[in-house]
């Protein structure tokens, strides 16, 4: 993505690894969320659909780079969807966001029926688990209520 100059799939796969939010949420995720000012932070907050709860997170240095890159080229304003769907008047859909995962996981030789929205979210808390094994870190991580639930995404 990086190579092929493609900004906003650069912007939206780092902060999809970085904030570990279903589909649904990182398509929701709005300019102010994560750049109230015209630059991206260092933390943003946005509460997940599913649960009502806000989840906090950090946005590395690659994100951060990727998503202001992206806001100056396309000059989103805060109020309006970080990413624009096919008309700019609202945000990409959940379905949009699974065909670019699916373009973006075949354009590197994987299986695209392997991979897919989910897959982002489980990444970074999966490297997080293997390094320290800490299955309270990633149950907080992930929003779960229940430790069994993360069992099953771990392993899938």
């Amino acid at each position: 993505m990086q190579i092929e100059g493609k900004k906003r799939d650069l912007a939206l796969f780092n902060l999809a690894i970085d904030n570990k939010l279903r589909g649904c949420d990182v398509v929701a995720v709005r300019v102010d969320d994560v750049a109230p000012s015209g630059y991206s932070m260092d933390r943003a907050t946005v509460r997940q659909k599913k649960t009502g709860r806000p989840v906090r997170f950090e946005l590395t240095d690659q994100t951060r780079q990727a998503i202001d890159e992206y806001l100056r080229l396309t000059v989103r304003k805060p109020g309006q969807f970080l990413f624009a769907g096919r008309s700019d008047r609202g945000g990409l859909t959940t379905r949009q966001y699974a065909r670019l995962v699916l373009e973006w996981v075949a354009s590197i030789g994987l299986d695209p029926a392997k991979f897919g929205t989910h897959s982002l979210r489980r990444t970074k808390t999966v490297l997080i688990y293997q390094r320290t094994g800490n299955l309270r870190t990633v149950q907080l991580l992930l929003g779960h209520s229940k430790i069994e639930s993360i069992f099953l995404n771990l392993r899938s």
